[in-house]
């Protein structure tokens, strides 16, 4: 007689975080003291990009006040009405209090999504490479539609790819600037996709249930040069009744710890959202949200911040993107797309087939990641962490935790590297 398992079978078959696996590379060879430039984590370092002095300073005096018992499940008021405040200001709508629902980061909002809105066995249609909607669609239960796509569109979904995979399908799921590309969407390929959901909702019968476009959004702020965040209210307001937006401060403020987020929904979608959460207890702390209202309520302080956080986003990014391009004029094996928003870099390294200083042949991705991490001791992410399958030699460059000086250094050793190999 078999053993029964010990867990439900979604938690027994979770496949763990591939990202979470290279970190254990990483630190076992800076143990060793080696110099490592470690450009794996989608997070801020502290030494390299603080919070906010404001925000620091407003939980700190919110825990003074002795905001440390339970929020509202939706989120407290006085955040709520900032966010609704700073949607009017920066993104030109002005959402329903309703539709507000604040969340512990913006996890919990992509969580609340799927399963408000999702049965077991329903169609969820997302692109790849994306972050972690295979892992969404496996908590769910439901059902996902993964959509190639390459580094010519670079690699966002367009109408086109997307015109058969929505037929029947109850959630669209995309992102931008879109993690891990560090790509943007332009306003005529956000407005062809939103006007596809409009007309697919429009298609299907009063018994038929809707298609929602859920909309990450939580690097809106960090785009650079000519691109410009667009958002699918902005570009096409009939999408409005099946648009979620999911949003937050993690990445905006260099404060993924500080764990608040929200959700913008149709307010009948934000209602159960709400709920679901409130059972989950996925809401930020009273503190944080009071430190948060009033810095979204501080357009100068705002300001300040972002000129010197987002120029500092660039100038590693920018420091990478020149040093491929040259190793790419050069000769050598590497194509890079222009970062355009985010805190990534794609690049590829077409190295397969070919061989190391000691003979040995590298023949997948993982080979490559494993000979630069060695080499070069610079550390990386394929992209088949995020949903792709095959060995395409793409991968996820982040710069939120290291400096230029890393950057600096690394460069002639990832050349070298390079170099050496036959």
């Amino acid at each position: 007689m078999a053993t029964p398992h010990r867990v439900s079978a979604i938690a027994g078959s979770l496949i763990g975080s591939e990202i979470l696996k290279i970190a254990a590379d990483v630190r076992a060879l800076a143990a060793s003291g080696r110099d490592i430039c470690n450009l794996t984590v989608g997070d801020f370092s502290p030494t390299e990009f603080r919070i906010p002095d404001l925000l620091e300073a407003g939980i700190i005096d919110a825990l003074h006040r002795g905001e440390t018992n339970y929020p509202p499940s939706d989120g407290t008021l006085v955040l709520r009405e900032a966010i609704r405040s700073l949607y009017r200001r920066e993104l030109g709508f002005t959402p329903d209090l309703a539709s507000i629902v604040v969340t512990a980061g913006s996890r919990p909002g992509i969580y609340s999504t799927y399963t408000t809105v999702l049965d077991p066995g329903d169609r969820v249609v997302y692109p790849t490479p994306s972050w972690n909607n295979n892992h969404y669609v496996h908590l769910a239960a439901a059902k996902g539609v993964s959509v190639a796509c390459e580094a010519g569109s670079k690699f966002l979904p367009t109408r086109a790819s997307l015109e058969d995979a929505v037929r029947g399908a109850r959630l669209l799921a995309l992102c931008s600037p879109l993690n891990p590309t560090g790509t943007a969407f332009t306003a005529a390929q956000l407005r062809a996709i939103c006007e596809l959901v409009v007309e697919e909702n429009a298609r299907r019968s009063a018994s038929e249930r809707p298609l929602y476009l859920m909309y990450d959004q939580v690097y809106w702020t960090l785009t650079f040069g000519d691109t410009k965040h667009v958002h699918p209210v902005g570009v096409c307001p009939d999408v409005a009744p099946y648009a979620i937006y999911v949003d937050g401060i993690s990445k905006s403020f260099a404060a993924t710890g500080i764990r608040v987020g929200w959700i913008v929904a149709p307010p009948d979608v934000a209602g159960p959202m709400s709920s679901v959460l409130g059972h989950v207890g996925a809401w930020a702390p009273k503190a944080e949200q009071a430190a948060v209202a009033s810095l979204l309520g501080d357009d100068a302080a705002m300001r300040s911040f972002r000129e010197t956080f987002v120029a500092g986003v660039r100038e590693r990014l920018d420091a990478l993107y020149a040093g491929l391009s040259a190793m790419r004029e050069a000769g050598l094996p590497v194509e890079v797309l222009a970062p355009e928003g985010a805190i990534y870099l794609s690049v590829r390294f077409a190295l397969r087939g070919r061989h190391a200083p000691d003979g040995s042949r590298l023949d997948t991705d993982e080979d490559v990641r494993r000979y630069l991490l060695g080499a070069a001791g610079v550390a990386i992410v394929p992209f088949q962490a995020f949903g792709v399958t095959m060995d395409s030699g793409w991968f996820r460059l982040s710069v939120g935790a290291v400096s230029p000086e890393q950057i600096a250094r690394m460069l002639p050793r990832l050349e070298h590297a390079m170099t050496k190999m036959t």
